[in-house]
């Protein structure tokens, strides 16, 4: 898993900003959804790889928990696929144009539905009340990509909670444009995965310090488990 510590320097503009280290902790879990992105098969299967990240192998555990605790508190879990087909070349030429042609027969090759590389990662726990959902951008938020945004709002969720790989691409990508789009928002550092841990670093500073919040699993559970309480409390 990445060696991360939030540098000091993003802890420093965070307090000068908000007078507090995390903004979001207090979490209403029936209006929390945990967002878990591309944690598939052509990202974490060597032979089916379009990037291979080994690190979202080892986030699997900390996705689990996170799912249970957050089903079993009142909230949701969508996992997002990453989705390129024959379509693509004309909706996302833009991206697919900058590559290879092996790369692009790559990722039209294994990100296609139907695929063994589209498929979610076998060790996930996922469940019948889940929610499944294509994105054909990196960022499942933005115009285009899913209809994620809507169907976060018509269930209620105001908060997500942003785990799974890469980090810095896809993951940072949703994270940003959730905030832009008013969700209050929460990476996971111990739960995304990156091909490096310079890059996972990096993003997690740069996300902190602006645009949203950063915790770890086990902070998180005990936040859900808080909130869950509170809401018993108030009945």
């Amino acid at each position: 898993m990445h060696k991360f510590e939030m540098p000091q320097w993003a802890i420093d503009r965070v307090l000068e900003r908000r007078g507090r280290l995390h903004a979001h902790e207090n979490l209403d879990p029936p209006r929390t959804a945990l967002i878990v992105v591309d944690l598939q098969n052509g990202f974490m299967v060597e032979e089916v790889a379009v990037a291979y990240v080994p690190a979202a192998v080892e986030i699997v555990p900390n996705v689990n928990r996170l799912a249970a605790a957050v089903r079993r508190t009142g909230g949701k879990v969508f996992w997002l696929k990453h989705t390129i087909d024959a379509r693509s070349l004309d909706t996302w030429s833009s991206y697919l144009g900058m590559m290879t042609p092996a790369t692009r027969e790559g990722q039209l090759k294994n990100l296609a539905p139907g695929s063994r590389g589209h498929d979610l990662y076998p060790a996930l726990d996922v469940k019948p009340e889940d929610e499944v959902v294509q994105k054909r951008r990196f960022s499942g938020f933005v115009q285009g990509s899913s209809d994620l945004p809507q169907r976060l709002r018509a269930q209620g969720y105001d908060t997500v909670l942003i785990t799974g790989t890469v980090t810095n691409v896809c993951c940072e990508s949703s994270a940003r444009d959730a905030m832009m789009l008013n969700f209050r928002t929460v990476m996971v550092s111990d739960a995304n995965a990156a091909r490096s841990d310079e890059e996972h670093s990096a993003t997690l500073a740069t996300f902190y310090a602006v645009f949203g919040d950063v915790m770890d699993t086990s902070h998180i559970l005990e936040r859900l488990q808080a909130g869950a309480a509170g809401r018993i409390a108030a009945e």
